[in-house]
């Protein structure tokens, strides 16, 4: 099996994203709660609600995970019927109405929606092309698909930061590459896919730049990785052990240790 290989199927392999990766919503979270300390601060949810604005109907929510956008959704548009989805059962715990399923089988008949939702989470998908012709066989016509990922680019600095840390345990200049989730589908790749099933597609992007004086929040979003950690290559826990103490080094050094993100929203019709 190829490196590149390898990855896609740790990214998609179901088994381990229903248990360990998203068995709760305690790593999904962590990965989350490092955007606090982005600027410019973007309200996810609230570009999800503006861009519903002309949905009716049902809105369904595919790989929904903690239930972020729903509730948001429900809280501001109680006219719509949202649905749920999720491949794993754990994580669907606390969401009332929430339903495991398949992006790549909805339980959804053709036409029925009026907008769905795929938000981080295509890269998980083992078969794009089929989740994707789902996501337009379940949309009445005129509805929106409102799809978000990463691009190649974002969050480098993280990448780095592994390597040199996971290098220093093993003793060498740089260590393996950590499992990178959204290089299956980045921002740059996801308009020619998508491209596929919907004739329209407008990119929102979504640039920042986290700046944080504790290393505790890059430590928990490294750490949120422990579903794959046995596939990395390199001890995990001393690896985020030392991964702490070089973010520890550089705020000491320079104040603050930064990041720079890039994600997006597609909205495709």
């Amino acid at each position: 099996m190829t490196d590149q290989s390898a990855c896609d199927h740790l990214a998609t392999d179901r088994s381990l994203l229903s248990t360990k990766a998203y068995g709760t919503g305690q790593h999904l979270a962590a990965r989350q709660s490092l955007y606090r300390w982005q600027t410019p601060r973007h309200d996810l949810p609230g570009i999800v609600v503006n861009e519903l604005a002309g949905a009716r109907g049902v809105v369904a929510d595919v790989g929904c995970g903690n239930g972020k956008f729903v509730a948001r959704v429900r809280e501001t548009r109680p006219d719509l019927s949202v649905l749920p989805m999720d491949v794993s059962h754990g994580i669907l715990g606390g969401i009332p109405g929430a339903v495991v399923a398949d992006v790549q089988q909805l339980p959804i008949a053709d036409g029925a929606l009026g907008a769905v939702l795929a938000l981080h989470m295509l890269y998980h998908v083992q078969d794009q092309d089929q989740a994707i012709r789902e996501l337009g066989r379940v949309l009445a016509p005129g509805g929106t698909a409102i799809v978000s990922t990463n691009s190649q680019t974002d969050k480098r600095e993280l990448e780095h930061l592994w390597r040199q840390a996971a290098g220093d345990v093993l003793g060498i200049q740089e260590g393996p590459a950590r499992v990178q989730l959204s290089a299956r589908f980045t921002l740059e790749d996801a308009p020619g896919i998508l491209g596929t099933v919907f004739g329209e597609i407008r990119t929102i992007p979504l640039p920042g730049v986290i700046e944080v004086t504790d290393a505790e929040p890059v430590v928990a979003h490294l750490a949120s990785y422990e579903a794959w950690a046995d596939k990395m290559g390199v001890p995990f826990r001393e690896t985020i052990e030392r991964a702490r103490e070089r973010v520890n080094e550089i705020i000491q050094a320079e104040g603050a240790f930064r990041i720079g993100c890039l994600g997006g929203m597609l909205v495709c019709r």
